[in-house]
């Protein structure tokens, strides 16, 4: 684990672009088990793919659809939070960072470290919007 005025920052990226941090595994099963669709965010250190991810997600935050609720996860420090949302990810293999969306609590989109390390910030807010147009659309975003 990293001290927590290292990863503060990697926080406070996506927490201030509205994006609820969940650091238990109860905060994260309320979250996932609400009716609608989430987006959970498993954030990291990892260099090089998180440092893509945070903005490609801030982005696609300011698209006009967006998930319902919108939660993450620090692998690596917040365990009990990350392993509850890894256990919704069915089929996956833990990744980090990654990025899913779930719909009344069934897993819809999954974006892996494998995608994101591939991709600019703009590909992976691309590839999001498309997305919420696919599997948030129809719903209305609320508040965390």
């Amino acid at each position: 684990m990293y001290p927590e005025m290292m990863i503060a920052p990697m926080r406070e990226e996506l927490s201030t672009a509205g994006i609820k941090e969940t650091r238990t595994a109860a905060e994260v099963e309320n979250a996932i088990k609400q009716k609608g669709t989430v987006m959970v965010v498993v954030n990291s250190v990892c260099g090089c793919a998180a440092g893509r991810m945070r903005p490609g997600v801030r982005a696609a935050m300011q698209h006009s659809i967006r998930p319902d609720r919108t939660v993450t996860v620090f692998a690596g420090q917040d365990r009990e939070a990350t392993d509850k949302a890894r256990s919704y990810f069915s089929g996956y293999p833990p990744s980090s960072p990654s990025i899913a969306i779930l719909r009344d609590g069934q897993l819809v989109y999954m974006m892996q470290r494998s995608d994101i390390e591939s991709s600019t910030p703009e590909m992976i807010a691309t590839a999001l919007m498309r997305a919420f147009d696919k599997h948030c659309a129809g719903t209305a975003a609320v508040s965390n």
